[in-house]
Parts: structure tokens; sequence; C-alpha cells
């Protein structure tokens, strides 16, 4: 763990549970109470709420293969409600799962990346309506599912050597940090380079100071090791940005607007709550799509979309373990197979919630980073998105720029394991750099360990060390030499599909 000095590191305590939450949930045996769980998991929540926003955005505007929009509409964003309603209700329902059935601080909600996937890739194709796309992310968690219920999935995870899993955390950080930045406007893609500092290289807009004093009033309250320091630099930084955008009247983001606030605009809401409509439930064709573009074109769709929810919550168990301090001497999380079960039936559910697959979010790291240990903090992130669903106006006010500051500050305590590899063994130093050079520079978790993993098979055998690869990793390795050669596979075998 990377969050405190070494001997601050939460043990296992021996102090006898004080009730019933306390033994469920393990509180006391871990070093925590029931109030750093709370606070744990309203600062996941708070990292996390910006998908109710986002994931409408991706989803709701992308008309299917047949001109229909997901939940109805003409592409006006009538159907935005819709989509928010349902990701927070399967957010929620998943979380507090994941709580009470693996007891580990880790929430789920719809995946970035997949759920692009899912409108651009899937659902766009000629004839797939969206009910086809949800059915396919369906078949694919269903498939996952199998997969963990038969051990499979949980033997590869524990085959991945521990220095690897060290290097996916580290770079989880990196990945964190970037996300962060990014998304509070602070980092953007430059003119003549990929990325630049704010536009044109310096900083400009009351959202861009407005997220420099989040993110420095987050240091200060960490270094001083201020008890809830992390979410009331949320709280706070929220409150900076609603008084800034009621005198300023920044707006949003937008060509005509670059320095205005990214995603939320955080004004005061007409009205706390209201009630959620949740007609997108049960909107979903299992196997519609096999009818219209053929087997194996489906084969393929999961087979990528697989592959990614497979490997990307592997690398977030153990970021988020290991800065709980929950790994064992071989980095595997406790429950190992009930995080990896819960986290399989979320692409079940958000295939059926038509809202994408839902994964494990790293953001779970900043709840960990405020003293989050257990299950609860789940729990209490899970009822956090339940209530969203009708009080999703509050939830608006939080602008990307007041929860970035928490990811940036804990991507540096997640960098701070790069110290536990040795970097004088090309064998293991080599990938281990791409591993954790490549999520942030692909955005990607995937790409990330599956470079790591080709490297570290391939340099086994030109050493001449193959006995030491253990089986399962040649078999991950070579999945992942197929899933970065997908895209022209597709290309010829799914009409399309590239376009």
């Amino acid at each position: 763990m990377a969050t405190t000095p070494p001997e601050e590191k939460p043990v296992e305590s021996t102090a006898a549970p004080r009730n019933a939450v306390d033994r469920f949930f393990k509180i006391s045996e871990r070093g925590s109470t029931i109030g750093t769980e709370v606070r744990g998991g309203l600062v996941t929540f708070f990292t996390m709420s910006y998908i109710i926003v986002l994931n409408p955005l991706i989803l709701g505007f992308v008309p299917d293969g047949t001109g229909q929009f997901l939940g109805g509409g003409t592409g006006d964003g009538s159907n935005l409600p819709l989509i928010a309603a349902a990701t927070a209700l399967v957010a929620g329902v998943l979380s507090i799962l994941m709580g009470l059935v693996a007891n580990f601080p880790l929430a789920l909600a719809a995946g970035l990346g997949l759920n692009a996937v899912v409108a651009f890739t899937i659902a766009s194709l000629e004839d797939v309506s969206w009910a086809d796309a949800m059915g396919i992310v369906v078949l694919e968690g269903l498939i996952i599912l199998v997969l963990v219920l038969t051990g499979f999935r949980t033997a590869v995870f524990r085959a991945v050597p521990r220095e690897l899993k060290t290097a996916i955390g580290v770079g989880i950080g990196l990945f964190i940090a970037l996300i962060g930045f990014v998304n509070a406007g602070f980092v953007r893609q430059g003119g003549g380079t990929p990325l630049e500092l704010g536009i044109g290289g310096s900083l400009a807009g009351w959202p861009s100071l407005v997220f420099v004093v989040g993110l420095v009033l987050a240091i200060v309250l960490m270094v001083r090791r201020v008890r809830g320091g992390l979410l009331i630099a949320v709280v706070a930084t929220t409150v900076v940005a609603v008084v800034v955008e009621a005198i300023a009247s920044v707006g949003g983001s937008g060509e005509e607007n670059p320095t205005g606030w990214h995603q939320n605009v955080p004004a005061l809401p007409d009205a706390v709550a209201s009630v959620p409509d949740l007609s997108l439930l049960g909107q979903f064709s299992l196997f519609g799509a096999v009818g219209k573009i053929g087997l194996l074109a489906v084969a393929l769709l999961v087979f990528a979309i697989l592959l990614a929810d497979f490997f990307d919550t592997m690398g977030t168990m153990v970021a988020v373990g290991s800065e709980a301090g929950l790994l064992d001497e071989s980095g595997n999380p406790p429950r190992s197979k009930q995080i990896l079960m819960v986290d399989s039936l979320g692409a079940v559910a958000g295939g059926m919630g038509s809202v994408s697959s839902n994964t494990a979010y790293v953001e779970s790291t900043s709840g960990v980073a405020e003293g989050a240990r257990t299950g609860l903090a789940s729990v209490v992130t899970g009822v956090a998105f339940l209530l969203s669903t009708f009080l999703s106006p509050l939830v608006a006010m939080v602008p990307s720029e007041a929860a970035a500051p928490v990811l940036v500050v804990v991507g540096f305590l997640m960098v701070t394991q790069v110290a536990g590899l040795d970097w004088k063994s090309p064998e293991i130093a080599i990938p281990a750099f791409l591993t954790l050079a490549l999520m942030p520079f692909t955005y990607s978790i995937t790409v990330g360990i599956g470079a790591g993993f080709i490297a570290f098979v391939v340099i086994k055998i030109a050493v001449g060390k193959v006995r030491q690869v253990h089986p399962l990793m040649w078999v991950a390795a070579a999945a992942f030499v197929l899933y970065f050669v997908l895209g022209p596979i597709q290309d010829a075998v799914i009409p399309g599909a590239g376009g």
C-alpha cells in the first residue's frame, strides 16, 4: 500500500467485532471503521459519478443499424434521462452485490471504452438493432461467468507473476492520473503534439483554476493526514465550482467555448429529485444478431469485448487490493473468485439493462486511499448510485474538475509501488515497463496487460527459460496476439465493421 508509511500499513486486527455489520464485513479485522468505510464509499461514488452523465452521451446519440436511437427519440437528447437512470441503477445493484458477496472495496459501472465499442462497432452495423447489440453483451457476460465458475478465469489470474501484477498496479496509477488531468481539461490534445498543457501550452479559464485549487487542497489534506480529506476536497471544490459558475456563467466546454466545464456544469439544480424512467431494462435480444450478421461475426465481436472484460478487472482488483494492503504473498486479493464472478455478472446485467457491459472501476482506489478496506464501502457506493436515480440533479452538480484532483492524487499513491520492481533484471523489467507505459499511452488497461504478457513470454523463450512460463500464460499471450490484430480480421469477416 502506498497511502501510508510502512509502519502504518493496515494489518489484520485481533480486535473483537463491535456489531453484526463489523462482523460480516470484517471491518475491525482489516483495521478499519464503519465511518471510514462510509467515507471511502462516498469518495468512490463521487469519482465515478461522471459515468451517469457520460454513458448516455456515448450511447444516446448513435443510431443503430436500423436507424433507431437507444431508448427512442430522434437524437435530440430526449432519451438521455432513460439511459442515465438505467446506468445508475445497474451500477448500484452490482456495487452492492460486490460488497456483499466478495467483501471487497470495488465498485462497478458501465465500462468506458466498452460502451464505445458497443455503440460505434456493434450497434451501428447494418440491420443490427440496439437490442441485438445488448444481446451480444449478455452473451459475452455469460461466457465469462462460465469461465469463472469453472475456475479458469481465477487460474489465469493466479498464473500471472507477482512482478507483472505490481507493474499492472503502477500502470493503472499512471492511467488514472492521466484520466484525471484529461477529464479536467488540464491536459488536452494539442495542435502539434498528441497532448499539451491546457490550451496552446497554457492554462486558461475558470475550470482550470478550480481544478488546480482542488488538486492543491487534496494534496494538502492528504499530506496532513486529515480524516476524510479526499471527500472534503471533492465537496469543497464542487462548492467553489458552483460559486464560480454562478458569478462567471462559464458554461459547458465546446468548440466555441474551449475553456468551459468538461462534462458537468456545476449549477444549482431546479429540483433536488426526479422520478426515474426505467423502461430500458430488459430491452435485449440474446441471439438476434446471429441471424443478421452471422455466427462467426458475432463470435468475433464477443471475443473482442470478452478479452477486454477478462483482463481489465484482473488489473483493477490488483490495483485496489495493493492500495488497500489486502494482497497475499502471490499478489492475489481475498475472495478472488467471488470478485470475478460479480464482475462477470456485470456484463450480463449491463446488457440486460441496455447500458453496455458493467465492469470494475479503477476509481475505487480513491475510496481505498480514503481508508476503505471492506465491501461495506462498495455497498455505500452502490446505495449512492441507487439514490442518484432519484437525485440525479444533485449528482450533476459535481463537475469533473472537482472529482479529477482525487484521481491524480490516487495515481501518485499507486505509482509509488514501482519501487517493488527489480529494474536490474531485463527479464521482468522490460515486460513491466511495457505494461505500465502502454496503459496511459494507449488509454487502455487491456493493451498494457497484453503487451506485458507477450513480452514476458517472448523474453523467457529468448533466454531459454521456457519452463518458467505457466501454461496459462501461453494461452493468455496467444489470445492477446489475436486481440491486437482483431481489427483487420473483423474488417474481413464483418461487412462495414471498419467504417
